[in-house]
């Protein structure tokens, strides 16, 4: 069989031609650090890489998210601790309003510094988060979300919870309408109030719970109420306890002797409730079922309206001070509340943060084990293929001076 000079010609240019391209694409691999520069190169890891690509892109989003929330609830929590101060400033300053000797214009300094507070409790509740919204805006508010309006503060926002777009919850905003306008009423329980028309010198205390598991429940959408009514002057004043759900109201005992300060049991009921003072014949005090429309503002307003009263009896200063108490604790609570769910919400996000950081780092590790290139194991490769190419290039060399005019020229 003959073999023409032709074909050994181009043989070994088609040897030179694939041990270059080879030389090419190991440099560029070796300039990359990439295994993988195109998903010909090898299709299955470049999946693998993309896939492991949308995993690092959602973490790296998950992370600011993160980031904003734990902004917001940093903020958050800081409001809610300056609301905790204010409040307690306002519970001392009503504490100081129950001094007997105070006149009227003592009372009323007084009354000027709890309007103070709750100016500063007002621009607390309408704390902007830094990035033009609010904190305590709900599902969101372009404007502050409470209003200073007459009769009370309103809740100008959507009633919720912003949160950030991310796998776990993470709060944008927080509920400001159930923090500052939905506290219990009363003990949290029941509430205690005179009748608008006594004519004594009593005051009735929050109550407390004697027997929880007597406490009444509505009933066909009714709820409970129950009065104590006073008869007699002197010595002879007696009370009576009534069920007055259904007017005109349904005696729960006897008649009893009324002593000053002294627990009297709504009987049956789980109740208990005590009353100081003088009450004249008629007095009338009401119990009725805690609701969740407790307000700081309309609480302090309700204060501050008793104290600027001028030549107010003592005991409306002393059931001022006893309601304003009542308030302000249901509201400290409702506030201290909040702060712990903020303050969980900011220790939670330190295990968000390192999942996250965990799932990115198992997707960085995916992808690089899906196309980064071993440099040692490359340099290697690199080094016998740039060795085979300089052979290749003698070889051809050699194979040009095999020719006949080369032998007749020689």
């Amino acid at each position: 069989m003959r073999i023409a000079t032709a074909y050994a010609y181009d043989q070994s240019i088609a040897n030179l031609q694939k041990r270059q391209q080879d030389l090419a694409e190991s440099q560029i691999q070796l300039t990359s650090g990439k295994r993988v520069n195109n998903a010909s190169d090898d299709p299955t890891a470049a999946a693998r890489a993309e896939r492991a690509l949308a995993s690092i892109a959602r973490s790296d989003a998950n992370q600011r998210s993160l980031e904003a929330s734990r902004n917001v609830m940093s903020i958050t929590e800081s409001a809610l601790g300056d609301a905790v101060e204010l409040v307690q400033s306002a519970r001392e300053t009503l504490v100081a309003a129950g001094n007997g000797s105070y006149s009227d214009s003592e009372r009323k300094a007084l009354a000027v510094k709890l309007r103070e507070l709750r100016s500063q409790m007002l621009a607390v509740a309408n704390r902007p988060d830094g990035g033009g919204g609010f904190v305590f805006g709900g599902q969101g508010s372009a404007i502050p979300p409470f209003v200073d309006a007459p009769g009370d503060v309103k809740f100008n926002g959507q009633a919720g919870e912003l949160l950030a777009s991310s796998s776990e919850k993470l709060n944008l905003t927080v509920d400001g309408e159930q923090i500052w306008l939905k506290a219990r009423t009363g003990n949290g329980v029941f509430t205690t109030a005179p009748a608008s028309g006594n004519t004594g010198s009593a005051w009735i205390s929050s109550g407390t719970v004697s027997g929880p598991s007597q406490l009444p429940y509505p009933s066909s959408g009714t709820s409970p109420s129950y009065e104590i009514r006073f008869s007699g002057s002197g010595s002879n004043v007696t009370y009576e306890v009534f069920d007055s759900t259904t007017p005109p109201g349904t005696s729960l005992g006897a008649p009893q002797p009324y002593q000053a300060g002294k627990n009297i049991d709504i009987t049956g009921k789980g109740m208990s409730v005590s009353i100081a003072g003088t009450p004249a014949n008629g007095d009338t005090f009401q119990i009725g079922e805690s609701t969740n429309d407790q307000s700081i503002f309309k609480t302090l307003d309700t204060a501050i309206a008793a104290l600027s009263q001028t030549n107010i009896s003592g005991s409306a200063v002393q059931q001022a001070v006893n309601t304003g108490m009542t308030g302000l604790d249901s509201v400290l609570g409702n506030i201290q509340g909040a702060r712990s769910a903020v303050g969980e919400s900011l220790n939670r996000m330190d295990g968000i943060e390192n999942r996250i950081s965990a799932l990115k780092l198992s997707a960085e590790t995916e992808k690089s084990n899906a196309e980064d290139l071993d440099m040692t194991e490359a340099i290697g490769k690199f080094t016998s293929q740039q060795t085979g190419y300089q052979a290749a290039l003698q070889s051809y060399a050699a194979v040009q001076n095999l020719s006949l005019f080369q032998y007749i020229k020689t």
